[in-house]
């Protein structure tokens, strides 16, 4: 970007160092903090995107992982370059220097790791190009504890030093102790105690006892009632002492020195690192300030083209803000804003300003998902009342001044936005004046938002092309704005509603409206009835599309539960017939072992049975056994089984076989299963047996033979029978409800003596079809019936 065409001046305006503040705030660092103040925005289009890359895969971490951990890391450049001159570090700055590299180490591992989970390809690259030098930072941290101390264990001769300074100086504090215990002595002591005094070990003495006492004076109290005295007993022992501090200090300033010369071996690496530390937490601090102002991502392009969707502008608090839609750069690249003073204009031009600046400066802007911005090669802005009394310029000259400069900066691909223009001078040459510069600036070709109170204004964008009229809103029955843009619609002038809602006379306002020529009131009477079509308009659509919404979200919900119910569907169904299958597999299995016997007997009893009717038999089990649907496949449609009431049917539905009773209507016939009677749809039966055909009979006397197929029963009534006649009769009938797959029967045997039911239940406990059983229930029959599952 130009030098010129984004200043000082262009970012106080649009106070754009409030944004840098609040951006500042959320750096994790020195380094962090001090680059967000030096944000700057960029006119180089491929360096918006990558910065705006940069701040999306941070807002991503920020999102998974509430932030990346820089712990640790310090501004030691100053460090870094005195050890490169050959200055000697302290200790602070040496732990500062291992506790950089330990953070940097730790963050390229957490971003890797974060990489793997969700990419972040930009961090990524930045983070590899972090040095280890994890040797440099072992040697600090086993030579400088956490206290910024030199530890014993740095050398062995400091460690020999060290050991002998502390014997030392436990002598002496012995040898002194014995003395303040001497009662003589304790008569000439101010208090009974070992002090320091110079790095040398003293005992607090009176002053009257001073020629009685011998030794060297080191200090005195401010009263003068007091000498610290370091007795002769101890003057050698507190000289070596000395001899070893020294050579202590010298040790340690050996230590020092090697550690500094270390760093300045990596003095490059330490450098590099710390920049890209700081790049590191000045991106995530624009992913902070995102979260904190609820932003998103803009679409970005070149091409001098602007939407924002419920925009808004990020120093007003969230709850007083009143969020503005507009379109600037397509069907037109000039917006004249119309409307009364505190309506909102001023900041609708804020909004448009700032939200450019941030998004170039690699920041998400607050606005809706969808909000596209431009890279602007300059923004200039004229806004707000600039009148100069050290250089003696009104209004009008300020405004002039900063347009002037303004004409001779802008280029084709610039964004212009003028408050108030043309105020402050005769109306009729300040509009005059304004429609030039405004006809000027937009044969440029620049973006351009003005703001004015001349209605001449109103017509010129009506007429040129490329520009289009807007206004703020204003609530005539509150009096009151609303702060809302509107774009397409110029302002009114609301002074005579306003009057007369305040109580202003109707013949002060008559008389002032027969003042106003018949062409202005033809377009405020336009203007007011496109104001309210527009209302009118925007009412019906928000009804529409909340219609729209409703529809959508019921459309929705019914697909999925939808989907939902033939899901279960297709399991029910499905698992019914792989347990039928299962059956049918059983009972197959039963009878392959039971014709298998059969033709064994046959061979003993030379042909007794024939074999083709075992193959029919076999055939007729094969015919029995299901096909399984596919899950998610339609049943085939069937046709209406034409029945007649004592036909064998099949329910397919249920996968049971039972007898027609009656024909209900014409889709619809009662079948009896077993113990049970259902009606069913004729689609879901099949034939199996029709009834035989009725002929006519004599009125003779006959019997009739009931066999197994005239009724299939799913109970069996053993009562008036012993046990053996019982368990006979049980036994067969076990099998036939087995082989018609009956899942449940009941065996009624009466209450009587309780014999009976013990011999069944027993024999039932044996049986090879009987998974469990059970006494029935109350309305089931009691203890008068066993109800059986059977396998």
């Amino acid at each position: 970007m130009r030098e010129n065409a984004l200043n000082t001046k262009t970012f106080n305006t649009m106070e754009f160092h409030k944004i840098t503040h609040k951006l500042s705030s959320h750096a994790a660092t020195s380094l962090g903090t001090a680059k967000a103040a030096e944000a700057k925005p960029s006119g180089d289009f491929e360096e918006v995107k990558l910065r705006l890359q940069a701040t999306d895969e941070a807002f991503a971490v920020d999102r998974l992982k509430g932030g990346a951990p820089f712990g640790g890391i310090r501004d030691i450049r100053a460090a870094v370059h005195r050890a490169r001159v050959g200055g000697m570090l302290n200790p602070s700055e040496l732990l500062d220097i291992a506790t950089t590299i330990y953070g940097g180490r730790r963050l390229r591992k957490f971003l890797e790791t974060m990489d793997e989970q969700h990419p972040v390809p930009m961090l990524l690259s930045w983070a590899e190009l972090l040095s280890d030098n994890k040797d440099t930072e072992d040697r600090i941290k086993s030579c400088i504890d956490d206290n910024a101390a030199v530890m014993d264990s740095a050398s062995g001769e400091l460690s020999r030093v060290r050991s002998e300074l502390r014997t030392g100086e436990a002598r002496v504090r012995e040898k002194l102790e014995q003395m303040i215990r001497n009662p003589s002595v304790q008569k000439m002591l101010q208090d009974a105690l070992v002090t320091m005094r110079g790095d040398r070990y003293v005992i607090p003495v009176k002053q009257e006892y001073r020629s009685s006492f011998g030794g060297m004076i080191h200090d005195q109290s401010a009263s003068g009632a007091t000498l610290f005295i370091e007795p002769e007993a101890v003057v050698t022992l507190n000289n070596r002492i000395r001899e070893l501090k020294f050579k202590e200090e010298a040790e340690v300033e050996k230590i020092l020195r090697m550690l500094t010369s270390q760093v300045a071996e990596i003095e490059e690496d330490l450098l590099s690192d710390v920049e890209l530390l700081a790049q590191l937490d000045f991106t995530f601090a624009k992913a902070g300030l995102a979260r904190e102002m609820k932003a998103t991502l803009p679409k970005l392009n070149d091409r001098g083209f602007l939407k924002l969707k419920r925009a808004r502008h990020p120093l007003i608090p969230l709850d007083k803000v009143v969020p503005i839609d507009l379109e600037l750069g397509g069907s037109f690249t000039t917006i004249i804003v119309t409307g009364p003073n505190t309506g909102g204009k001023t900041v609708s031009l804020k909004t448009v300003g700032l939200l450019s600046l941030m998004a170039m400066s690699g920041l998400f802007v607050p606005a809706e998902e969808g909000s596209e911005l431009c890279v602007f090669d300059g923004i200039f802005a004229d806004i707000g009342d600039e009148q100069s009394i050290e250089q003696s310029l009104s209004t009008f000259s300020s405004h002039m001044t900063n347009i002037i400069g303004i004409l001779r900066d802008m280029t084709p691909k610039s964004l212009v936005l003028l408050d108030e223009l043309g105020a402050g001078t005769d109306p009729a040459e300040g509009s005059a004046l304004a429609i030039s510069l405004l006809e000027n600036i937009h044969r440029m070709g620049c973006r351009m938002i003005a703001t004015t109170h001349y209605s001449e204004l109103k017509a010129y964008a009506f007429e040129r092309r490329g520009v289009i009229n807007a206004s703020m809103e204003f609530d005539v029955q509150t009096l009151s704005p609303t702060y809302r843009l509107l774009v397409g619609v110029p302002g009114r002038s609301n002074a005579f509603a306003i009057a007369e809602r305040l109580g202003l006379p109707r013949a002060i306002i008559d008389k002032a409206r027969g003042q106003v020529s018949d062409e202005d009131q033809r377009v405020e009477t336009m203007i007011a009835s496109l104001e309210e079509n527009r209302l009118t308009a925007e009412a019906e659509r928000h009804s529409a599309e909340q219609i729209r919404r409703e529809n959508e979200e019921l459309r929705a919900a019914l697909s999925a539960e939808r989907a939902k119910l033939d899901e279960q569907r297709d399991k029910v169904l499905l698992k019914a017939e792989r347990e039928a299958q299962d059956a049918i597999a059983k009972a197959r299995r039963e009878a392959e072992e039971i014709i298998a016997d059969l033709r064994r007997l046959a061979k003993e009893e030379a042909g007794a049975i024939k074999d083709h009717k075992l193959i029919a038999a076999r055939r007729r089990l094969d015919e029995a056994e299901p096909k399984l649907r596919k899950p998610g496949a339609k049943r085939p449609e069937r046709s209406k089984a034409e029945v007649e009431p004592g036909d064998e049917v099949r329910v397919v539905s249920l996968g049971q076989k039972g007898h027609v009773v009656e024909i209900v209507n014409s889709s619809e016939v009662t079948v009896q299963l077993g113990i049970m009677k259902m009606k069913v749809n004729k689609t879901d039966l099949e034939v199996i047996k029709a009834s035989p055909q009725k002929k006519p009979v004599q009125q003779v006397a006959a019997t009739v033979k009931r066999t197994r197929d005239d009724n299939i029963r799913m109970e069996v009534d053993l009562r008036g029978t012993n046990v053996e006649e019982g368990i006979m009769e049980l036994d067969r009938f076990l099998d036939e409800s087995f082989l018609n797959n009956f899942a449940q029967v009941y065996v009624i045997h009466g209450k009587g003596t309780g014999v009976l039911r013990t011999g069944i239940q027993d024999y039932l406990r044996r049986h090879k079809h009987v998974k469990s059983f059970r006494i029935g229930a109350y309305n089931e029959g009691g203890t008068g019936v066993t109800v059986v599952e059977l396998k």
